[in-house]
């Protein structure tokens, strides 16, 4: 299964054109794995949101259509962010050229786009000093869920999302776009799901209107029999201005 490659298309959902949830992004260590006080940051239970409904590895069937309010938002193409009582600031489509997070000390420029593999899987970046974006999903500001995702860490040592795990609630981060307009986010919460069960439509799926963000990378424990972490660490954040 495919995402479109058209902007229009690509709202309020993305599960759709996931089929298989990130088992690459962020952790192959070819030579070793860093343990004990090199291991990466473990995000705080307290700051998961508990999950009323088992994970789902199955992602919907559709994608949400926006409200016609919605869409009126963005047919004005508005030089500047508007903001709506229903779903707050939400930008045109650009796409990302930067990623800041300070309180992480996360700094990269250069952001390279990212596709689907053979088997519906989100590719990982081939460098691991540069964070990816879905291309086939929502530019970071726009309407929807927004997705990035970088290494943890290489046989070199720490990568660029070496410390996704130990972001905060309340935290603010800076994605720098095409068009030279800076998205500003605010993260909500920070989450280790199990590779296993995934739950595809929490992290990939309707936004209730609002432009959002994941940051994904990998976490848990190291399997080395098969080079990868178990789990994935996702950062959920929305659009402030």
């Amino acid at each position: 299964m495919s995402a479109s490659s058209e902007f229009g298309d690509r709202r309020g959902s993305i599960a759709a054109a996931v089929t298989v949830v990130l088992l690459v992004v962020g952790g192959v260590l070819v030579a070793k794995s860093l343990t004990g006080s090199d291991a990466p940051p473990q995000p705080d239970a307290s700051q998961a949101e508990a999950t009323t409904s088992a994970p789902s590895t199955q992602p919907p069937t559709s994608t949400q259509t926006p409200t016609s309010s919605e869409a009126a938002t963005k047919s004005q193409a508005p030089a500047t962010p508007q903001s709506s009582s229903d779903f707050g600031p939400i930008l045109e489509p650009s796409a990302p050229t930067s990623l800041t997070i300070p309180s992480i000390g996360v700094r990269t420029r250069g952001i390279v786009d990212l596709g689907l593999d053979k088997n519906g899987r989100l590719e990982a970046p081939t460098d691991f000093d540069r964070a990816g974006w879905y291309a086939n999903g929502p530019t970071p500001g726009e309407f929807g869920p927004a997705v990035i995702g970088a290494h943890v860490d290489s046989k070199a040592g720490p990568a660029v999302f070496y410390r996704l795990g130990s972001l905060k609630k309340g935290a603010t981060l800076s994605v720098g776009r095409e068009d030279g307009s800076t998205a500003r986010f605010l993260v909500d919460r920070v989450a280790r799901y199990s590779k296993a069960d995934f739950p595809t439509s929490t992290v990939y799926g309707d936004t209730g209107g609002r432009a959002e963000l994941r940051l994904i990378t990998c976490g848990g424990a190291f399997d080395q029999a098969t080079g990868h972490y178990v789990d994935n660490i996702v950062a959920f954040a929305h659009l402030v201005r």
